[in-house]
């Protein structure tokens, strides 16, 4: 942990509380490239009413448009709290260079925000989650993908 760390991580735990007082969740991050601050997000879950309007999700979707690009490569996320599962994997979708967060699951589960079972669901076999996740393969599944490879112009990513 480096005091760089430690200030960026101040600034979105200050977020957080900020955000609480305004109705928003107790969430908040920021994307940092060499030390500057290309873009903060929020929880905005319920003001929202967007499951996905998480903090992290957030930080990264406005820092993307800021820096005209789907990847993040060469920036860091800095959140107030331990990343779900949903913002683990828009990090990594992201291609941030590395997370940083303050408290943890544990708090987050304390505040009433509890996440376990969402890490557990991943061991488990889709179709039993509780929102089921089933296959059902159709004569053109694979179909978009055979247009994305003919596309010569497509986006590698």
């Amino acid at each position: 942990m480096t005091q760089h760390d430690s200030h960026w991580l101040q600034e979105a735990v200050g977020l957080a509380v900020d955000n609480v007082a305004v109705g928003g969740g107790p969430f908040a991050a920021l994307v940092v490239r060499d030390g500057e601050v290309v873009a903060s997000g929020v929880n905005r879950v319920t003001l929202d009413l967007d499951p996905t309007a998480h903090a992290e999700v957030s930080a990264i979707r406005a820092a993307c448009r800021e820096l005209g690009s789907f990847t993040l490569a060469g920036c860091e996320l800095f959140t107030s709290c331990e990343p779900c599962p949903l913002c683990v994997a828009a990090a990594l979708w992201a291609r941030l260079d590395r997370v940083v967060f303050a408290a943890d699951r544990h708090d987050a589960a304390r505040g009433g925000f509890d996440d376990h079972h969402f890490y557990e669901l991943m061991d488990v076999d889709p179709q039993q989650w509780p929102s089921p996740v089933v296959p059902l393969r159709v004569e053109d599944a694979a179909r978009p993908f055979d247009a994305w490879l003919g596309k010569a112009d497509r986006t590698h990513y």
